[in-house]
């Protein structure tokens, strides 16, 4: 079987609670970022939320993207690590009813969870416990299968532990030896911080797709304005697809601005909004649309899901709705 997109990326079980603000402050959480937890800080904070309704997905960055391919009716992998839990098992056998591949086998110890705190202006606070996901190791890495794919989606948040970055180093070396194409995701303006020098490394090499939202540029390039930013990436990434929030995105390919339109809609989460939005743009670019056309598709896509909770479309996009959005 051939692939669109071959991910790699964090398994990490998504637990959204919607919430008012003042429990960000009753457990002590800063508000709209993602921060690093260990177990037991984790089981601290699920016993706090005790007896509040619990949305359950499997998620982390790449594999929701990799879902959302699969969601446009396009073919998709999943590199990542589990535990031999019943979380675990159930985060497998979700991707696998979605038509995902997913071989990597299991470690011993918990699944990795991420608790996602949406308050009601939409903003959402995640606390992840990474779990066996760190597990994950250049011995994962399928040659076979990337060489059978289009893409490489590369999740950012691999690069902050050393097993997990070199499986990500493994999965783009591999890559550009069998001729597929790299995306990298930066993931989150946290990680600038620990690896700027590392991205821009890739950024100059191998990556021929950067996916990041306008913070993350900022701090990648020092510019503030969105397409300077762009423009200063561009000159060593063939491809760059920059978010702005509700005011669409940037789209720079073969040396030209694509300016994206935003989608207006009633925020209800945004979680996940820009994993869609590569999902759309990914989708795109491997199924004979133009990169304009892609972006057009990846901000539709992402403003379905900021309508609604959870980082999961409801139902999969039609090839009737695909030509009707484009049209």
């Amino acid at each position: 079987m051939s692939y669109d997109v071959y991910g790699i990326g964090n398994a990490i079980m998504d637990l959204q609670l919607q919430v008012p603000d003042d429990m960000l402050t009753s457990l002590d959480v800063e508000k709209g970022i993602m921060t690093l937890v260990g177990e037991e800080r984790q089981k601290a904070i699920l016993s706090g939320l005790d007896g509040q309704p619990v949305n359950r997905c499997s998620g982390g960055s790449a594999c929701n993207t990799v879902v959302g391919v699969a969601d446009f009716g396009g073919t998709a992998a999943y590199a990542c690590k589990v535990g031999n839990d019943d979380i675990g098992k159930h985060y497998v056998a979700e991707l696998k009813e979605l038509g995902i591949d997913c071989h990597v086998p299991p470690n011993e110890g918990d699944s990795g969870t991420c608790v996602v705190l949406i308050t009601p202006d939409a903003q959402r606070t995640m606390l992840t416990h990474l779990g066996a996901s760190t597990g994950l190791s250049p011995s994962d890495v399928n040659a076979n299968d990337i060489g059978r794919a289009q893409y490489i989606y590369v999740e950012g948040y691999l690069f902050s532990s050393p097993d997990t970055k070199a499986a990500a180093l493994k999965a783009i070396e591999v890559a550009k030896q069998q001729g597929v194409q790299v995306a990298l995701t930066v993931s989150d303006p946290f990680l600038i911080s620990m690896c700027k020098d590392e991205f821009w490394d890739l950024i100059r090499g191998p990556v021929d797709l950067l996916f990041c939202n306008i913070e993350e540029a900022r701090a990648l390039t020092g510019a503030y304005d969105p397409v300077e930013c762009a423009r200063v990436i561009h000159k060593h990434a063939a491809n760059v697809a920059l978010t702005l929030g509700r005011d669409g995105s940037l789209i720079m390919h073969g040396g030209e601005t694509f300016p994206i339109e935003g989608v207006a809609v009633e925020a209800v989460d945004t979680t996940g909004a820009g994993d869609m939005y590569a999902a759309g743009v990914l989708y795109g670019v491997t199924n004979g649309l133009s990169w304009k056309q892609a972006g057009h598709l990846g901000s539709h896509a992402a403003a379905r899901i900021v309508g609604q909770l959870g980082a999961r479309l409801g139902s999969r996009f039609t090839k009737s709705e695909i030509d009707e959005l484009l049209a």
